[in-house]
């Protein structure tokens, strides 16, 4: 197969513009998958919570990217039919668009943190 060097450009630009886009959930992933390898090594309350933290920030990071307009989108337009109702649309944007992403993120750095204190006094 024959590789053009626009082609080959290309791949390249690719491979680049996924990882930028993408690096932060690259970086969760892989403590997502320590964190089971230690789990399944040894079970414990540390790495069970490493997992959930990690997991937790993985899916904000999605939901931030790719989820919350179309379930803000689809959740007006279920809940709102017939005539406009101000106060549903903006309680409902703002717990989609504004509450559950802050919820999602702290709730995983949380998990994080408890993890390493939990650790820490278990070494004590």
């Amino acid at each position: 197969m024959d590789v053009t060097p626009d082609l080959s450009q290309n791949i390249i630009h690719t491979i680049y513009l996924t990882f930028a886009h993408n690096y932060i959930l690259l970086a969760y992933l892989i403590g997502l998958g320590i964190s089971v390898i230690m789990a399944l090594r040894k079970p414990s309350r540390y790495a069970t919570l490493l997992i959930l933290g990690f997991a937790i920030l993985a899916f904000s990071f999605e939901y931030d990217k790719h989820i919350i307009d179309g379930l803000r989108q689809q959740t007006i337009n279920s809940l709102i039919t017939v005539q406009q109702h101000n106060k549903v649309n903006k309680w409902t944007t703002a717990l989609i668009t504004d509450i559950a992403p802050l919820v999602l993120y702290i709730g995983g750095w949380v998990l994080l943190f408890i993890a390493m204190v939990s650790k820490n006094k278990q070494e004590n």
